[in-house]
Order: structure tokens, then sequence, then C-alpha cells
């Protein structure tokens, strides 16, 4: 299968990398039908990379997604478009430990991507080709064929560090950006600001597209992201559509739940339930479903309007002791608990949990975790371990009960540095994130209990 594609990576965090990738997606649209990927567990990133192109964002993680499925998930998903551009996270080699493991380099590696490699250039010359050199020497098998160079100061600036770069390191320099005022994206406690709380978001879009279209030599990077080799296609057994079910999975997503990978959604569409989305700050009544799911977000920023939504709280609560099946992330947690506390002042959540939540300054939880089931829940064996990753700021002020723990952690912070996964009867709410395509079954299972809970319901009629 031939897939134009290509990575756009760095030496280091806030390198431009989301910029320029954002702005790339957005030209090639004019005129290519663009899928765009994200290495590295994010969500906001990937929103804007979703908006930019007009099409789902997909992850490419190589901690918690196994290689087969990451494989044939890019496949699937690539094929949707005329060309792939993948982000890449932190530096080029960054990765968990002194190999290097799950980097953007091993991704570009496992999937024969060409990198272009963005540079800061700021006060340097000659030592940006020694930069550019270590990491075609590091790893030889990385495929890198091009620079950007950014944060150029003056012309003679510019031409120095070309005239490096072809020198020493034999690559063509795909892009000099000046140094630029008002093209960083806003950001707040958790990085970016999401583009659904931007008001000016696709102004910004329009503002990287045209930085890329002035400062990016746009046929040179096309011609490197379509000589590729050819990958072998493989069967795509995960992305068969399964018969319908008959059941309807709630899904919130507005402003202050929006962390979901597209793919955690498509997997429950694809087990045959129908996906319902609402919002948590507009609707006021808990809509006809099956299951609820509720991703991560910013709830704390939203606590007002999530407070003064009573009559949906409330509902929420019932069909929780009624045995609704409830599955909830990192934002979703915070708002199934008693009380969340936000800048001096304390507002009623949902209450299933009778748990009082905190935000401090400083990340609680900031990573990827591994979490083994240890105690009895609605969708996980006892005995499995799941990858997963976790950035809340968050925090448990005070617990009114002893709480009941789905998971004990060999690796993150999750609820108190030793467990996660807060359980009651068919609700289970944890600060870990989880990917469909790593988290073996977890969408058949969410499906499972939501047929489950439409018959005992369909007998109480």
């Amino acid at each position: 299968m031939h897939i134009p594609r290509i990575a756009i990576s760095g030496l280091s965090g806030d390198a431009g990398k989301t910029v320029i990738s954002v702005g790339l997606g957005r030209v090639w649209t004019e005129q290519r039908r663009v899928i765009l990927f994200k290495k590295g567990p994010d969500y906001i990133d990937m929103a804007w990379l979703a908006l930019a192109a007009g099409h789902p964002c997909y992850n490419l993680d190589l901690f918690f997604i196994p290689s087969k499925q990451l494989y044939s998930s890019f496949l699937f998903n690539a094929t949707k478009g005329d060309v792939a551009i993948i982000e890449g996270n932190r530096g080029l080699y960054d990765g968990l430990d002194v190999k290097g493991s799950v980097s953007t380099a091993e991704v570009a590696k496992f999937l024969q991507v060409p990198v272009i490699l963005i540079v800061n250039c700021t006060k340097v010359t000659r030592t940006t080709a020694a930069l550019v050199l270590g990491c075609l020497k590091m790893d030889p098998a990385v495929p890198i064929r091009g620079v950007i160079l950014n944060q150029l100061a003056r012309a003679r600036h510019e031409e120095i560090i070309k005239a490096c770069i072809d020198k020493y390191c034999h690559l063509p320099v795909v892009g000099a950006i000046p140094r630029l005022k008002d093209v960083t994206f806003p950001g707040r406690h958790l990085g970016l600001v999401p583009p659904q709380e931007h008001p000016q978001a696709a102004e910004a879009i329009e503002t990287a597209a045209t930085i890329v279209k002035k400062y990016l030599d746009l046929n040179k990077i096309w011609e490197i992201a379509t000589q590729v080799p050819p990958l072998k296609a493989r069967p795509e057994e995960l992305f068969k559509q399964k018969p319908p079910r008959g059941i309807k999975i709630g899904v919130i997503r507005d402003s202050a739940f929006q962390f979901y990978y597209p793919e955690n959604i498509e997997a429950l569409a694809r087990e045959g339930a129908e996906v319902v989305e609402f919002s948590a700050l507009q609707e006021k009544r808990l809509p006809a479903i099956d299951a609820l799911y509720i991703g991560g977000g910013f709830p704390e920023t939203h606590a007002e309007q999530l407070a003064a939504n009573v009559s949906l709280r409330k509902e929420i609560k019932e069909a929780a002791e009624e045995g609704l099946p409830i599955y909830a992330e990192c934002g979703g947690l915070m708002y199934l608990c008693k009380e969340l506390i936000w800048q001096g002042k304390k507002y009623p959540m949902v209450g299933i949990f009778p748990t009082m939540i905190g935000v401090s300054k400083r990340p609680q939880g900031h990573g990827y975790t591994i979490a083994e089931v240890k105690g009895p829940n609605p969708y996980f064996p006892v005995g499995q371990v799941l990858k997963g990753h976790e950035f809340h700021y968050s925090y448990v002020l005070e617990w009114k009960e002893t709480p009941t723990f789905a998971f004990t952690l060999k690796k993150g912070y999750g609820v108190d540095g030793k467990h996660d996964g807060l359980c009651y009867k068919n609700v289970l709410a944890a600060y870990t994130h989880l990917h469909a395509l790593g988290a073996e079954n977890w969408a058949s299972a969410l499906v499972e209990q939501a047929v489950e809970y439409r018959k005992r319901k369909c007998v109480e009629a």
C-alpha cells in the first residue's frame, strides 16, 4: 500500500511542531484529503490538528497501543485520505529509557515515515548543524529527510545555518521561519487551550497556514512525503463492524468534557452501539441511554455551570443507583464526586462518590500509567494489566467514606499514589486515560453492560 506520509518532529518540546503541523494540515486540505496523527498521550494538540484538517486526528503511541494494533490503525485510517501527517511529541529520540523506547523516532522507523526536523536557531549558527548531525548519527535507521529552521534572526543568520546544514548534514532545508510574534497558541495549566474554548480558533489555524505557505518549501515537503516505501497491508479484524445491539451509549461532549480519543468512540460504534452525544452544560435531562461514558476535560473551569445544572446531576446519580453502567476518566471522575473546590469556592457535583476534590497549582499525576486490575468492577477482569496515561492537577481533599478501588498502580499516581479506579455498583471512574486499541475488551465490555442494563430495565417495566 502506497501511503504518502510525513512526520514533524523537533529537538525538544515547544519547537513549533504543533503550529507547523496544524498549518501544513490546513494548507494541504485545500487540494487533498489529509489525515492527521499525533504521537504521544495528548488530547489538546489532537483537537487542534483535527480542526485544521476537518477530520478526526488519531493517536500513535507505542506505550499504550501494541505495535500490531498501531500498525493496523495507521493503515486503516491513513487510507481514508491522500496523505498522512504525524506530529511527534517532545524531542525526536525522547522516550522512556536510554533506548528511547516509544519515542517519535521509533514510530517513524516502524511505519517508515520520513521525518522533518524542526530546529530552534535562537543564538546559534554552526552548532545547528552539529545538533542535526547528532540526530542523524544517533540512529541511522531513522529516516530524517529534511530540516525546518525556526526562530531565525536575520537573512545572514539564515544563510550561515543553511550552508552549515548543507556542508555537514547533506539534508535539504525545507523551511526557514523568522522570529514571529503572536503565533503561539494560547496556554494554561494543562498546556494549550483547547480550540473548543478559544474564540479565535479558526483565526489561529489560518495564521499557522499563512506561516507555512510563506516560509516552507511545500513542493519539496510533498516530494519527501511521496517518496516513501509501500507498507504491507494487514487484515483489519480490529475494524470490522458488528451488527447493531439496540443500545445507546451516552457521551458527554462539550467544553467541560472534551478529551476523547476518536478510536474509543469509533470502537463503541463498531461493537454495535449507537453513540449519543450531549452536553452537561446545556442539557437539563439525561437522554434515554443504556450506558454513559464521561471523558476528561476541565470541569474545574466550568464548575459553576456544572453545579447549576441540578436536574442533570440528580438524574445521573439516580441512574447510577439504578445500575446504569458509567465509565469515567479524569475530569469525569471529578464530576462524579460529591464536591469540587475551585478558586476558593465549593461546587456540588453529581455525588456518586462521597469525595471532595481540590485543584492544586502543580500536577498531581503526569505521565504514563500501568494499572493492574485488583478488585471487582464492571469492565475488566481481575489480573488484567492496563497501560494508559494521566495528567491532572486535581486531587482528593477529603474522603467521606472508605473508597473501593479497582486498580493497583505499578506506574503513575492515580487517586492516592497507589490506587486508581473508584468503583460503585456499575460505575468505574479513574484518573487513568485508556485507549481502546490498548485496553483489550474495554469497548465490548461497556456495550455488554449496556445490553444487560437494557434487559433489566425491560423486565422491570
